[in-house]
């Protein structure tokens, strides 16, 4: 083949993949310059192959460091998915069922806990309030400590007859994990899933200690670009989402999602699966995922936001595409301020590469 015919090959196979990329710049750029995230690191896969793993922006603000691929940003929410993977892990193992009350579990459960089953706290329908404006953050918990808080709140609603988001119920799934398995459950997520997928930067926040290329997280009060607030190192580890991740960690375990590397199909089938409350209402959660239809197609999402950081995962399962958005700034306060909307940037994206993805507006 002489140099013609290869140069008129690569513009037919590989230019619709380039001109695709070239828009998916274009959008991010544009909607950094007007959102002001500071940093942003994506990765998009389609059939097992990565089409785009990069960094835009900076990473750290003050030091002028760019963000790349493999920048380190906190996790949010997303983590929420790892923590229910552990649930279910030990639920394989024969340590746990999640019809049985948490009680049998945890120690000194109160009396109005005794209705709430595992299955109700990874639904989010256990009635369990959300701790976000009841804690003092700045100050170091130790689980058992935790758990005395939990059960001082007042329960939002009997169990299972609403669904409400609440972060207690995963801060306290993580403790039901240590409790069970003996451990720590960032070891135990480390020891079950991190290390067999080689998640090598995936693990529990640590301030204190080295970790190369981790990004700095910003905030916007009043509009103004801010280091993160801080939180107490201890009561920064629970299982609600206090991970550092990178998008390479995410791709691996994108990959592993589509086999039974780390859990049975049966049950990534029950965590994919919506809550149905008792008045028969179903609810587009299962296990630490969000689930819905976009256009037909079906998404596993999650997104998060902690600690200056957004970050969202969507998974359109039947066309094998998964987008990873990753910033490092506080979600927006307003449509038109400052901040992140990674829950945003990722299904624009995602219509990018499969136009039948575009969402209707609203």
């Amino acid at each position: 083949m002489n140099r013609v015919s290869i140069v008129a090959v690569f513009c037919v196979v590989f230019a619709p993949a380039l001109t695709r990329a070239d828009k998916v710049d274009d959008f991010i750029r544009e909607d950094m310059a007007k959102s002001k995230v500071p940093g942003l690191t994506i990765a998009v896969v389609k059939d097992g192959k990565v089409l785009k793993a990069e960094g835009y922006g900076l990473a750290n603000v003050e030091h002028k460091v760019p963000a790349k691929r493999e920048t380190v940003y906190q996790s949010g929410s997303v983590g929420k998915q790892f923590t229910a993977t552990a649930v279910m892990l030990l639920v394989e193992d024969g340590k746990i069922k999640l019809d049985d009350p948490v009680s049998k579990y945890l120690p000194e459960t109160p009396p109005e806990w005794a209705e709430i089953t595992v299955r109700h706290v990874l639904t989010h329908t256990a009635g369990i309030a959300d701790y976000t404006s009841k804690l003092d953050l700045t100050r170091n918990y130790t689980e058992d400590e935790l758990l005395k808080k939990a059960y001082a709140f007042k329960l939002d609603f009997p169990p299972g007859e609403k669904w409400s988001y609440s972060n207690t119920g995963y801060a306290v799934l993580g403790i039901l994990v240590s409790k069970v398995a003996d451990q720590f459950y960032g070891d135990f997520m480390k020891e079950r899933i991190f290390k067999p997928l080689e998640m090598t930067t995936a693990r529990i926040i640590n301030e204190r200690d080295i970790i190369p290329n981790r990004a700095a997280g910003y905030e916007f009060p009043r509009g103004y670009l801010k280091n993160q607030s801080w939180v107490a190192p201890q009561t920064n580890t629970t299982g609600d989402g206090s991970l550092y991740l990178t998008v390479d960690d995410f791709i691996k375990w994108d990959a592993a999602l589509y086999t039974e590397k780390i859990l049975k199909k049966s049950s990534l089938e029950t965590m994919w699966t919506p809550v149905k409350t008792k008045d028969g209402k179903v609810h587009e959660y299962g296990f630490g995922w969000q689930l819905d239809r976009v256009n037909g197609h079906k998404r596993v999402a999650h997104g998060g936001a902690w600690q200056g950081f957004t970050t969202c995962i969507e998974r359109y399962v039947d066309d094998k595409l998964m987008i990873v958005v990753l910033q490092n700034a506080a979600p927006r306060n307003s449509a038109k301020g400052p901040g992140g909307n990674a829950d945003l940037v990722a299904p624009a994206v995602a219509a990018l590469y499969e136009p039948e993805l575009a969402e209707k507006k609203k």
